[in-house]
């Protein structure tokens, strides 16, 4: 049984909403599939249980074609990742992607930070984050958080961690937990004014958690640029060395970064050399201040994607806020 049916498994014993599915691996019996696949509505889609990075994966709209395309899919899963073992889920048609960030300890303590909208992404990698998600109730919001941090503390969890969710219709929906700090760390401890990074190294040095709950306030809105070392449409991967780099700067804007005039971008690594972060009191204030701080970056010498991050950040729907994961890349797509 793969990663991802265990941990969808554990969300729902722990009481964390989850995409209507097979729960565990599809029977042999033909019948039996279908009968699932009824009960969840079409259209499904077949996902390798070891599968990953958006890989063994297939939409299936209709009953005509669902026996072959789970074959298919079970093949391919078979040569990819050495078990051709598949479930089957709902498919979303125009989610959101939204995550809570937790912190745990071990100790019987556990919190959340609030939520983030990760919807901007090509080829699943995320581009543009932000803290809070907007346009979703209070009540939701509390509680999904809630729901995260009971299975932290169900679980025994330790350290720092990401639910990841699909939202659409106003509902949440599990899809997988990342137990590690991520890229996209530094918006909600902007709104939060919490270091996680240094609550992780204090967790894992078996210090308990020095934050409560109720400590927990969320203030104003911040939003991420990742600026990576690609051209801007082609996404080419552009290595070389940076001939001048000038970080924007002034109160409420964050550069996260290892890069100087003179650094080489090796070819061997992620293109990711940066983190803009802005911060203001409104979602309208920080986006105006991303605009500033994009128009003051300088990184001359090698290629970047901030030129597609100044279009995107006057993009009118994506100004009007909670596009889904589809947005970017049919917008690419149509510009092409």
């Amino acid at each position: 049984m793969g990663d991802k049916v265990s941990a969808k498994q554990q969300m729902q014993r722990t009481g964390v909403p989850t995409v209507p599915g097979s729960d565990g691996a599809l029977p042999d019996d033909p019948d039996e599939i279908l009968r699932i696949a009824r009960d969840i509505g079409f259209p499904v889609i077949v996902k390798a249980a070891a599968g990953g990075g958006g890989r063994g994966m297939r939409v299936v709209h209709n009953e005509e074609v669902l026996l072959s395309s789970i074959q298919v899919t079970q093949s391919e899963a078979k040569a990819a990742f050495g078990s051709p073992v598949v479930y089957m889920e709902k498919f979303l048609q125009r989610p959101r992607h939204v995550e809570i960030q937790v912190l745990a300890d071990g100790q019987g303590n556990a919190i959340h930070l609030g939520d983030r909208d990760c919807s901007l992404q090509r080829r699943h990698q995320k581009v543009i984050e932000e803290a809070p998600a907007p346009g979703i109730d209070q009540a939701l919001r509390d509680e999904i958080g809630a729901a995260c941090v009971k299975a932290c503390l169900d679980m025994g969890y330790r350290g720092a961690g990401t639910f990841e969710f699909l939202f659409e219709d106003n509902a949440f929906y599990f899809i997988e937990m990342n137990t590690r700090v991520q890229v996209e760390h530094p918006v909600t401890e902007m709104i939060s004014g919490v270091d996680i990074v240094r609550e992780q190294l204090l967790i894992a040095g078996g210090a308990p958690l020095s934050i409560k709950q109720e400590d927990v306030v969320l203030t104003g809105h911040a939003i991420e640029c990742r600026i990576n070392a690609e051209d801007a449409r082609t996404f080419m991967p552009s290595p070389g060395t940076i001939k001048t780099f000038h970080a924007p700067g002034g109160h409420g804007v964050r550069v996260d970064s290892h890069i100087y005039s003179g650094y080489t971008v090796p070819p061997h690594y992620d293109s990711l050399i940066g983190k803009l972060i802005t911060f203001a009191d409104t979602r309208e204030a920080a986006l105006a201040k991303m605009r500033q701080a994009l128009d003051e970056l300088v990184v001359d010498g090698i290629r970047t994607n901030a030129a597609l991050h100044r279009e995107l950040v006057t993009d009118s729907s994506f100004m009007a806020g909670g596009v889904s994961i589809h947005y970017l890349e049919s917008k690419l797509e149509h510009e092409r």
